[in-house]
């Protein structure tokens, strides 16, 4: 029965973490788009309720939820705090913790119409959740170390 949670626990974590890294991936493309549309304008409005809906109903739950079935996977199998790779990956879920609140924070910026980055500044950031995503998944399936 342990088990068979604890695999509950896993495919409910799995489904969480790619819900919030769909938002992570997707948010900063809107920001780019964004970016062009003239304050006041319909885009501009339409992008903000966008943003706003994604960050509320799916990026923020999928958080909460990928790190409390994380931590509750980790409370059943204890032995994991000992694997080398675990803390790598806790590190780059950290990061991405770190830029799901800068993105929310952007998202606020553009809220009240006083962005001041640019459409360069959000192509890169929308690249940063990709490559902690690869590590974050070597670390979990190869577990190098």
């Amino acid at each position: 029965m342990a088990s068979s949670l604890y695999l509950w626990i896993k495919a409910l974590h799995v489904i969480s973490v790619i819900a919030w890294m769909a938002g992570q991936l997707y948010l900063p493309r809107l920001f780019v788009y964004h970016v062009t549309a003239r304050l006041g304008s319909s885009a501009s409005e339409t992008f903000k309720v966008m943003e706003a809906k994604l960050m509320r109903l799916i990026m923020t739950p999928a958080a909460i939820a990928s790190w409390l079935f994380g931590v509750t996977m980790i409370a059943m199998n204890p032995a994991l705090l000992s694997s080398g790779w675990l803390p790598v990956k806790l590190l780059f879920v950290i990061g991405l913790t770190i830029m799901h609140i800068l993105m929310n924070s952007w998202r606020h910026d553009f809220a009240v119409d006083n962005n001041y980055r640019t459409q360069r500044f959000f192509r890169i950031a929308n690249e940063l959740p990709t490559l902690a995503l690869m590590v974050v998944v070597v670390m979990v399936i190869v577990r190098p170390f």
